[in-house]
């Protein structure tokens, strides 16, 4: 039995563990876990208000994206993903993962708490910003199919919707879109301006890399499972896919930097978003698209790219990511 399947009875036994790497991840995810109110926010008051209009509005409109798409991801995950997978131990860290992306709302609902803002403003944002509503409409698309009954996880066509939607929330949503918010949102502290609320980010980003590995090793367990779903086109479809989310998000970076911060502008953030989607290419073992280097080196050494098999390509004979932290 694969690790995709919809049996209710099945999968009801966590040992012998089939699949070593979920529960690895797992494990990291325990011990992983922590809580907003740990860090204290109210220190960064003072920094908030001696801030310019257009350094909070980046902030605000970090937050009027952030806070929804946390709970994006656990109706990604609860409608097309849990109900589709067998493995105990998958069901064991997925519902981990959304306990973290509950805890990740929760903290961002203490950055709106805390800070001097105009929370019903930050909410209707993501409604009213045409960048923020067409990123969650592409991710909304995706899960929606999940959840119609002609979907059928036993077919060739059905695992590829599975694989979408993974794409679509892990790859897309976590691995650029939140990663590229996470170096927004750290820049300040480059400038020793909301050192806890970095703290804060810090500990999302930890968990964030644990969900985009999870997320790598599910897609290369179907594909080595299932190569038959690997098809030319679908291949052509992931990279479009990719590329699509990348143009949304360089929209996105010009309605957060109309006219750019000290030391931040939507070209910088660009570039950066083209390095973390080559980066996300080549861990699926997929060319790189933009070939752009890291603006933003500060944020970590090089990504380290994960010694994955070939995406669409090899054999798989050892898909295990371990459970350190993602470079980006």
């Amino acid at each position: 039995m694969g690790i995709l399947g919809t049996g209710i009875q099945e999968g009801l036994l966590l040992k012998p563990v089939k699949y070593r790497w979920a529960m690895d991840l797992y494990d990291q995810a325990v011990a992983n876990t922590w809580f907003p109110n740990e860090i204290q926010l109210g220190e960064d008051i003072a920094d908030f208000k001696k801030m310019t209009d257009e350094e909070r509005h980046a902030i605000e409109f970090l937050m009027s994206f952030f806070n929804p798409s946390e709970l994006i991801v656990n109706k990604a995950l609860a409608f097309g993903v849990y109900p589709y997978v067998n493995a105990p131990e998958a069901h064991l860290y997925l519902a981990k993962q959304m306990w973290e992306e509950a805890n990740h709302c929760m903290s961002f609902e203490y950055v709106l708490e805390t800070f001097p803002v105009d929370r019903e403003k930050i909410y209707g944002q993501h409604i009213e910003s045409p960048t923020i509503a067409r990123k969650e409409a592409f991710e909304t698309k995706f899960i929606k199919r999940m959840t119609e009954s002609t979907l059928d996880i036993n077919t060739t066509e059905g695992k590829q919707d599975f694989l979408r939607n993974l794409i679509a929330y892990n790859i897309i949503m976590e691995g650029i879109w939140f990663y590229s918010g996470f170096m927004v949102a750290l820049s300040f502290r480059q400038r020793n301006l909301l050192r806890n609320y970095g703290s804060l980010i810090d500990w999302v980003v930890r968990d964030e890399s644990l969900h985009l590995k999870f997320g790598i090793n599910l897609i290369l367990t179907v594909l080595e499972e299932n190569p038959e779903v690997a098809t030319e086109e679908f291949v052509e479809e992931v990279v479009a896919m990719i590329k699509e989310a990348v143009e949304m998000e360089c929209e996105y970076n010009e309605e957060m930097f109309p006219s750019g911060i000290l030391g931040l502008n939507a070209n910088y953030v660009n570039q950066y978003v083209k390095y973390l989607a080559d980066r996300r290419f080549e861990e699926l073992g997929l060319p790189a698209q933009y070939n752009v280097t890291n603006p933003a080196k500060w944020m970590a050494t090089a990504n380290d790219t994960l010694q994955l098999v070939n995406f669409f390509e090899s054999t798989n004979t050892s898909y295990e990511v371990n459970a350190q932290s993602t470079k980006v």
